[in-house]
């Protein structure tokens, strides 16, 4: 059975701490709904109702274009061991960026992370569970570092051009913003 929550409860929060996965949903108005997988040591939980989520390069930049547009998201956990269960954070999310007057304070919260693109800041309006009694068992073995690894072969300048190139625009065509 499903349940329905007005914020982040202890329970909730300890459930969000214990999982080495989330999946980020977005949709523009008009064109794809993305559906990304997220992992390392990105997500934190601000207060019961506000959340970040430090982003990094990667081949698009979905969530950005689509948050311009509408500013909905939802996040989903769910158990891969332990006792069942299925998480979903519904909200309003907005983009932060490394020139933006709040970035110093919130980066703070994060490790140094190679390819850092910008963090979330979302607004977390309801939470919903569900039992997860269809979710398969998965053992975890440990991070990757492929994508840290090439990130810092990169540099920051190597970044910078990879945006210009790739991450300017949604696969729909909608802006980013990303250089802005």
């Amino acid at each position: 059975m499903s349940k329905f929550y007005t914020k982040i409860t202890s329970r909730l929060q300890k459930f969000i701490e214990a999982q080495k996965i989330f999946f980020v949903a977005t949709a523009p108005k008009s064109g794809r709904i993305n559906l990304s997988p997220k992992g390392m040591d990105s997500f934190r939980i601000v207060d019961e109702n506000r959340v970040l989520w430090l982003n990094v390069t990667g081949s698009g930049n979905e969530t950005a274009a689509h948050l311009l547009e509408n500013n909905r998201i939802t996040i989903m956990f769910c158990a891969f061991e332990g006792a069942p269960n299925i998480l979903r954070l519904y909200g309003k999310g907005k983009e932060i960026k490394e020139g933006d007057a709040s970035w110093k304070d919130l980066i703070k919260l994060f490790p140094e992370t190679p390819g850092t693109r910008q963090i979330f800041d979302i607004t977390i309006e309801s939470a919903q569970t569900s039992c997860g009694m269809s979710i398969p068992f998965y053992d975890y073995k440990g991070e990757r570092n492929e994508l840290n690894n090439w990130a810092s072969e990169q540099g920051k300048e190597g970044i910078k051009n990879y945006w210009e190139n790739k991450n300017q625009t949604s696969i729909d065509g909608l802006p980013t913003k990303i250089l802005e």
